[in-house]
């Protein structure tokens, strides 16, 4: 069934929209504070339909991202009690905040680069070290290190990748988002 082939035609002609700049550093700087969607599903496809611009958007990517992270910090560091707590205990993240909090005392500013860099939240980390009251320089250098990094991995990789990335990709995305559907659920009932 032909779900996802759809979908990303629409989305490989949105990225190449003359604002899809400003709406992936918009995305970056939230993505860092609230939004729950990674970049990188903005990032790559960006980069797949301009392959010049990579280093571009992996950049600007990085500087919205850690700007957004900073927000965070701050948010944590003056609103922890007042807005944050009751908005974390009314999204369920309680768990995920506790386990972040946990991280930081064993591993403190590593922590920070770690979040930046992989998959996991990094808007749980940059509340938490703003309610941590970790030293605020090193967190803006293991922030921008970390997401530096993971950008301008996903944007070599596409553009080292170009045309028969995008070809290879667009050929197989219905494989790949039922394979994603797949194991998201699975993922939902192992976990449950």
């Amino acid at each position: 069934m032909k779900l996802f082939s759809p979908m990303y035609d629409w989305v490989m002609l949105k990225v190449r929209h003359r604002h899809a700049p400003a709406y992936l550093y918009g995305m970056s700087f939230a993505e860092s504070v609230f939004f729950p969607i990674p970049v990188d599903v903005m990032l790559a496809p960006m980069t797949l339909a301009k392959p010049s611009k990579a280093w571009h958007y992996a950049a600007w990517s990085t500087v919205f991202s850690v700007l957004g992270g900073i927000v965070g910090y701050w948010l944590g560091f003056f609103l922890f009690d007042v807005l944050v707590e009751p908005t974390i205990a009314a999204i369920g993240y309680q768990d995920k905040f506790a386990h972040a909090v946990s991280w930081f005392e064993e591993w403190g500013v590593w922590v920070v680069f770690l979040a930046g860099f992989s998959p996991i939240p990094y808007k749980v980390f940059t509340v938490s070290a703003g309610m941590m009251q970790m030293v605020f320089l090193p967190f803006v250098i293991a922030s921008l290190f970390g997401r530096g990094m993971r950008f301008f991995l996903v944007s070599a990789l596409m553009r080292w990748g170009g045309a028969k990335m995008e070809a290879k990709l667009r050929d197989n995305i219905d494989l790949l988002g039922w394979l994603t559907v797949i194991a998201a659920v699975g993922a939902y009932l192992i976990l449950r």
